[in-house]
């Protein structure tokens, strides 16, 4: 599917007429494709680049066209199950006009900052400025979901809790690097600015973009790091109740064990006549209360050790 916009005092407006200069290709049709390699002259790799969501972000100059592959955050749904997912974006830049290719369909001129656009080449400024964006608003949902689980995980023992956090990280990681990789090529645009035609407020826009993808790249990592160490302190929480719950179980089998060996004697019909228990009605229940006596007095002698050896 192919959307057509055009520059309309300073800001882009889509239209249906023939003088256009902003072409948008969302999932292009085998049509599209065959239009794309053989008329734009578009490399078939950068254009399967645009596509791919594993392909790194990059820039190639062409005889008569810049090829720019970026990293976009993908549009969440509640079936990806907390996984906030990397795609790319492809950017072409001719000289009178800017082919955008896109798997699915995403609001690319939206925002204020769409505006006092001089240029197709201040669109290819504008558009990595609302990827940016596009990951710092995303981000904060992170945060925020981040937040609500680790007060879930505070007072539930259930683990799809922790799943769900490991699965944040997860895409905390990939974030991280997409931010990376289109640094590279934000870096790579202000280098060859001279010999790409940009004018010196957008020289001057490039670097506010190096310092906005730059907190974006730091504010992932933020993140990544503190569930992270979440994860890792819940571990240990989980390690050191799992021992005192074992100490206290073994406690708990000492002090039934040794009273346990008195009572097994006890049973026995010789040792009963020995010790005169020979009234069974006096004689079980009190050797019943002094092997519980003899359990509690072991179970609170175990625990006072505990508290020595802990001091």
């Amino acid at each position: 599917m192919r959307k057509d916009y055009k520059l309309l005092e300073g800001k882009v407006v889509e239209t249906s007429e023939g003088s256009c200069q902003i072409f948008v290709y969302v999932n292009p049709g085998p049509d599209e494709m065959k239009y794309l390699l053989d008329e734009c002259k578009i490399d078939a790799h950068n254009l399967s680049s645009a596509l791919d969501p594993d392909e790194l972000a990059r820039i190639e100059f062409e005889p008569d066209h810049i090829a720019t592959i970026l990293k976009r955050p993908q549009n969440y749904s509640s079936d990806d199950r907390f996984l906030f997912k990397v795609s790319s974006l492809g950017i072409f830049l001719f000289k009178d006009r800017i082919l955008i290719v896109i798997g699915d369909e995403v609001p690319l001129f939206d925002g204020k900052h769409f505006s006092h656009i001089e240029s197709v080449k201040d669109v290819l400024v504008k558009v990595i400025y609302n990827i940016i964006l596009h990951f710092l608003g995303h981000l904060k949902v992170i945060n925020m979901i981040s937040e609500s689980l680790e007060q879930k995980i505070n007072t539930s023992m259930k683990n799809h809790y922790l799943l769900n956090m490991f699965t944040l990280e997860k895409s905390l990681v990939y974030y991280l690097n997409a931010c990376n990789s289109n640094a590279v090529v934000i870096d790579k645009l202000k280098a060859n600015a001279p010999r790409i035609g940009f004018i010196p407020e957008s020289i001057e826009f490039l670097d506010d973009l190096v310092i906005e993808n730059n907190q974006c790249s730091k504010q992932a990592d933020i993140y990544s790091s503190v569930i992270a160490g979440l994860m890792d302190a819940r571990a240990s929480i989980i390690s050191n109740n799992l021992n005192v719950m074992m100490k206290n179980l073994n406690a708990i089998v000492i002090a039934i064990a040794i009273p346990s060996f008195f009572a097994g004697v006890g049973g026995m019909s010789e040792f009963s006549g020995m010790i005169g228990f020979k009234h069974w009605k006096i004689g079980y229940p009190v050797f019943i209360l002094a092997m519980v006596l003899m359990g509690g007095g072991i179970f609170i002698l175990i625990k006072a050790m505990e508290r020595l050896w802990r001091k």
